[in-house]
């Protein structure tokens, strides 16, 4: 970073929104004076053309009305802006603007004015040229040695140079080799043209031999040219900088010698007339403009180089100068005399950002005051330090780190769902079968204790599950202020969402500026997802759920969802999910026994958690505290297996797509740079069916872009199943052993770590890093496994064995009485007891082939278990399977 700044003399910010580049700037005396004081010419893509003449009251002012002396609007946007004698029998400077399509000059003129209004200035349009090609940029000089007048030239996007003598058109040569344009500008010493090439080479062409090359409109050489009637264009020397040039600049300060100044965009290149390379410079930073100006050295040159980094640097030769730091990234700047000062640097960024500056720096007036001197006491030193370190340990032990009454709430958020439906259900644009979707309102309110600014309200629900609004905004909360938003929930997808529990987060900043977030919870009813239902006679997933209590009556734990056909089975309720499939609920007259069956294995989770809430809510009203659910039977793994088979085999199908499609890309980018080839070779060949394998290979592409699509919906839905399935998994295993709420939570952490996978972190190996981890800490059986550290990187895995191992030897070692504890020290004893001890994690797959087979009587298919353990209390519905 620079120590000192550019010094701000005068400043403007041009137009609202315009875009500026390196061509869009030039310093001319444009307005023929003669008093050898410039002006600022500024052309902008927006087709604004804008002359200052700066006369600020003192340095730093900004911009005043009488400084812009001319603004009009040419429609067409500006490339370039020149100044030269552009005009036949006159030497007066006339303007030169380029337009991608158009030439234009003009003449600038002023007229004293005889009130306070200052004078005035026209502008007036000398001639035009229409070009045939689209513009690229130009330069202009004393084209042949002519004295008295500058000629143009002009380079097309496609490579041709079109040299205009004053009003009338000369010729136009295309460039051999020519695939994109590149900087231009003319060397009055040598007489010849000098650009960068698309193949990162510096030419030279002479202007008499593009004067006598053959005419660019005569592409094709015939017999006869080839014998001698025109000329071929030939370089005149070449050379390779390995990089694009950003600008180029003939320097010539007397008649003996001149450079060519280049600028890459990692270095800096000096070169002869030649070509041969005077010197170099390696750039630490990206460049974005350039200007080489006259030294006070002999035989050396100053160039200011501006880079990305809000930098302006100032090289004599190889030698940094000078660094100063501007208030913008420049795009182009210049150097001028301007208001009797000389030596201004005139800087413009791409936004419009016109900034009048010098170096140097300003003295500092600014004095230190004298030390008032005075003995030094250390014992009442001492004595104040022990007092303030006495307050500081009393503030710290009474109040904490942050003082207690910012610990109030100083927001209060608070969410109510609507208990009926939408009269006019919100549903747009559902992707589920049935053809009414209903929707409900939730209301969140805000009561804030204080002033607040920018509150923003941010609302979460599990896909496919959507809110008509999510982003609320509040500029400002006057005190004790209540605010209340409203917003619809609605089924989107054809599928069943793994939660019903929404969140509204809202985060905010006290008057302190500390930032402050705090979120509220709400739940949504089951009946907006799911319908009354016929029971089904059979399903192939089937849990039991015991209860330490009676059993309950359906029809009060679901009072929206009874049959009214068949009001006297009372134990048994069917569910319907608007996606489609299924799920029976059956309890037991007897024997505290709940059943849910359905024929998928991931719509049993969100009955399941229904059931166990409205049985804990119930009880909870009866004023029944100890009421308890548990699991007895064996743990569903191989339907979770299952569901995780299925979702890994999407995840390598969306690899396999997006490297055929990757592939396809870049031979559809391949076979484009043949065909531009061919097209601009002067000499046109055959397609040779190229055409045909570009219509092919695009239709290839766009088939793997729907494919991907498709593959992406396809995953997203089989990880919302899995997180479905996982939760019921968790919710199974805290039953079955009776964890407490926080191992539950470790559980939960494990095995969703994830709200959404991709290709470049998935379920999959997040899982099993995070359950190898607790294998080798809180449920290992030795401190010498519990020093193990995972470092490796996580990469999607070749197959799900080693996380279905890993899953079942977790429940191994819960079965086997391990606990779950984030920490080591505290997991050591309980470790150290555990009945039946605890195996260590297999190395082989010896081991690993002796833990499936002692784990194969607890941990079977879970369709063999009705079988064995039938239900002979719960009355059957006209034939219900139990």
């Amino acid at each position: 970073m620079s120590l000192f700044k550019a010094r701000d003399w005068w400043s403007t910010v041009l137009g609202e929104k315009e875009e500026f580049d390196q061509g869009c700037l030039c310093l001319a005396d444009i307005d023929n004076t003669g008093n050898g004081q410039d002006k600022i010419i500024v052309g902008s893509f927006m087709g604004y053309l804008r002359i200052f003449n700066p006369h600020p009251v003192k340095t730093g002012d900004g911009t005043q009305a009488e400084d812009l002396l001319l603004e009009v609007h040419l429609r067409d946007p500006i490339l370039q802006v020149e100044v030269g004698k552009f005009v036949s029998g006159t030497e007066m400077l006339h303007l030169a603007v380029l337009h991608s399509r158009k030439l234009c000059v003009y003449s600038i003129s002023g007229t004293l004015g005889n009130v306070e209004h200052g004078n005035q200035y026209q502008i007036k349009l000398m001639y035009e040229h229409n070009l045939q090609r689209t513009a690229c940029n130009m330069t202009y000089g004393s084209f042949g040695g002519v004295k008295g007048r500058d000629l143009i030239c002009i380079q097309s996007m496609d490579g041709m140079l079109m040299v205009f003598e004053q009003e009338s058109y000369a010729f136009g040569r295309f460039l051999p080799g020519s695939l994109l344009p590149g900087p231009l500008a003319y060397s009055s010493r040598t007489d010849s043209f000098i650009t960068v090439s698309s193949c990162r080479q510096v030419e030279s062409y002479k202007y008499q031999v593009l004067a006598f090359a053959t005419d660019a409109d005569k592409r094709q050489e015939t017999e006869q040219q080839k014998l001698g009637s025109g000329k071929r264009l030939v370089v005149d020397w070449t050379l390779n900088i390995g990089e694009q040039a950003l600008d180029i600049c003939i320097v010539s300060f007397n008649q003996s010698a001149s450079s060519v100044f280049v600028l890459g965009e990692r270095n800096f290149f000096c070169l002869k007339d030649n070509g041969q390379i005077r010197f170099m410079k390696k750039l630490d930073c990206s460049p974005s403009c350039f200007l080489p100006y006259c030294s006070v050295s002999e035989g050396t040159t100053n160039t200011l180089i501006g880079n990305h980094n809000n930098m302006l640097h100032i090289y004599q030769d190889v030698t940094l100068k000078w660094a100063t730091q501007l208030p913008h990234i420049p795009v182009a700047v210049r150097v001028g005399c301007l208001h009797d000062l000389k030596g201004v640097i005139v800087t413009l960024s791409d936004d419009g950002h016109l900034q009048c500056s010098y170096l140097g720096t300003d003295p500092s007036l600014f004095q230190a005051p004298k030390v008032e001197s005075r003995e030094l006491h250390y014992d009442e030193l001492d004595t104040e330090l022990k007092e303030l370190q006495k307050i500081i340990k009393d503030v710290n032990k009474s109040q904490g780190i942050w003082p207690i009454t910012e610990r109030e709430d100083d927001l209060k958020v608070s969410a109510m769902v609507s208990p009926n439906f939408d009269s006019v259900s919100q549903a747009t644009d559902v992707e589920v079968g049935t053809d009414l979707v209903p929707s409900v309102t939730v209301k969140v309110t805000l009561q804030n204790r204080l002033a607040l600014q920018k509150a923003k309200l941010s609302v979460y629900v599990q896909p496919p599950l959507v809110l008509t609004c999510d982003q609320f905004t509040f500029e400002f909360m006057a005190p004790e202020m209540s605010r209340t938003v409203s917003f619809s929930v609605y089924l989107k997808g054809s599928y069943t969402p793994p939660q019903l529990e929404g969140n509204a987060v809202v985060s905010y900043s006290r008057p302190s500026g500390i930032p402050r977030v705090i979120q509220c919870k709400f739940r949504l009813p089951l009946k907006l997802i799911c319908l009354p239902g016929q029971p089904s006679k059979t399903a192939s997933h089937k849990l039991t759920i015991d209860t330490n209590k009676s059993p309950v009556s359906l029809l009060s734990l679901f009072p929206g969802f009874a049959n009214q056909s068949e009001d006297d089975q009372v134990n048994v309720m069917g569910f319907h999910f608007l996606g489609g499939s299924r799920v029976t609920l059956l309890a037991s007259k007897t024997s505290q026994r709940y059943r849910i069956q359905s024929e998928q294995f991931e719509d049993l989770w969100l009955i399941t958690n229904e059931l166990i809430i409205r049985l804990q809510e119930y009880f909870e009203k009866q004023g029944i505290k100890d009421f308890a659910c548990s699991f007895s039977g064996s743990m569903p793994l191989q339907e979770y297996f299952e569901l995780i088979d299925h979702h890994f085999e999407l995840r390598i199908n969306g690899e396999k797509l997006e490297e055929l499609l990757s592939e396809r890309a870049v031979q559809f980018r391949a076979i484009q740079r043949r065909l531009l080839t061919r097209f601009k070779d002067k000499t046109p060949a055959p397609l040779q069916h190229l055409d045909i394998l570009l219509d092919g290979t695009y239709k290839q592409v766009i088939a793997l872009a729907d494919a991907v699509e498709e593959n992406q919906d396809n995953l997203f839905q089989s990880f919302t199943k899995l997180r479905s399935a996982t939760q019921l998994v968790i919710l199974l295993i805290g039953l079955w052993q009776k964890l407490s709420p926080d191992q539950v939570a470790i559980l939960e952490a494990a095995f969703l770590p994830l709200q959404q996978d991709t290709q470049e972190l998935g379920w999959e190996e997040t899982v099993d890093a995070a359950i190898s981890h607790l294998l080798k800490t809180c449920l290992s059986k030795s401190s010498k496994e519990q020093a193990l550290n995972l470092s490796s990187q996580l990469n999607i895995p070749k197959d799900t064995s080693r996380l279905k191992k890993h899953i079942t030897l977790l429940c191994d070692r819960l079965a086997k009485g391990g606990r779950l504890c984030l920490s080591t020290d505290a997991a050591a004893p309980q470790t150290m007891v555990m009945p039946g001890g605890c195996t260590t994690i297999p190395e082989s797959d010896l081991e690993e082939r002796s833990i499936e087979q002692d784990s194969a009587e607890l941990f079977t298919n879970h369709k063999h278990l009705i079988v064995e353990t039938p239900m002979p209390e719960v009355s059957p519905l006209q034939g219900v399977s139990e």
